[in-house]
């Protein structure tokens, strides 16, 4: 009768923290898991190998896609990335986020649980996070594992989304269709709706935009030809996503497109 009543006190204090939040009821059954540590949302991640690419914007390679190349995504030159490294096989989900978030709490650090548009959230990519609260996930998670989470710097974001191919999209030069979630679905869809690449990463393409660790330049002038983020000579407030959103057109959704918003940022399009 005691544990009985345990139980049934988790499950109550668990309704009353969805409902506080405006988190979904399935949350309920979860969270007695978190507490009692038998169940962790953690990102999976996917080996990366090493190698050397063309970074940004080459002609018949990434043009001819909405009116072709940006003067942002150039002039190309050649990256090294030196070795192999980890990558989130997925786009980091609200479960995953909304776990840390609660985690932090926890710990009477003031984080906020982000609004989800009435999108749904579980295995939807968390959107509404600044490149702020990537960067605290990204120290969390490390606490969490064990193990060195970073975000991804510009170079090697853009190596694993092409994932070796040389096209302006890993599966080809056109969008095509039933590929990725760029100007299709009108929100966000769940992580993993699409097939994956050749290096077993989904979404690098379209869903949401994902931030990256460099500081934003105009051009890709003067950028390192190792896989370093590039922080001298930046925008001092500004950082740079990838990848396109389902916001945005096809071409905008291009391995070697660049968009950037301030540190603060937050928005539907982004995570």
């Amino acid at each position: 009768m005691v544990l009985l009543a345990a139980i049934l006190g988790l499950w109550g204090e668990s309704a009353w923290w969805a409902t506080q939040n405006s988190l979904p009821f399935g949350y309920v059954l979860s969270k007695p898991l978190w507490a009692l540590g038998l169940y962790a949302p953690l990102p999976d991640m996917v080996d990366i190998p090493a190698g050397t690419f063309t970074m940004g914007c080459v002609a018949k390679r990434d043009d001819g896609v909405e009116g072709g190349c940006n003067e942002i995504e150039k002039p190309a030159h050649e990256v090294t990335i030196n070795q192999p490294f980890a990558m989130g096989k997925h786009e980091v989900t609200f479960l995953q986020y909304d776990y840390y978030v609660w985690s932090q709490r926890r710990r009477d650090t003031k984080v906020d649980y982000p609004p989800d548009e009435s999108w749904g959230r579980f295995d939807r990519p968390v959107i509404n996070v600044s490149w702020d609260d990537a960067k605290a996930y990204a120290r969390w998670l490390s606490d969490k594992t064990g193990q060195p989470y970073r975000l991804p710097t510009e170079a090697e974001w853009e190596y694993a989304a092409r994932a070796g191919t040389a096209t302006a999209y890993w599966w080809g030069k056109e969008f095509g269709e039933n590929n990725a979630n760029c100007d299709y679905h009108g929100r966000s869809v769940p992580v993993g709706s699409f097939r994956a690449s050749p290096w077993g990463l989904y979404d690098t393409v379209g869903n949401v935009y994902e931030w990256v660790e460099d500081a934003y330049h105009d051009s890709h002038e003067g950028a390192p030809s190792d896989r370093s983020a590039w922080e001298a000579g930046g925008d001092a407030v500004s950082r740079v996503l990838r990848g396109g959103s389902w916001y945005y057109e096809p071409g905008s959704c291009r391995a070697a497109n660049r968009y950037s918003f301030a540190p603060d940022y937050r928005g539907d399009g982004a995570r």
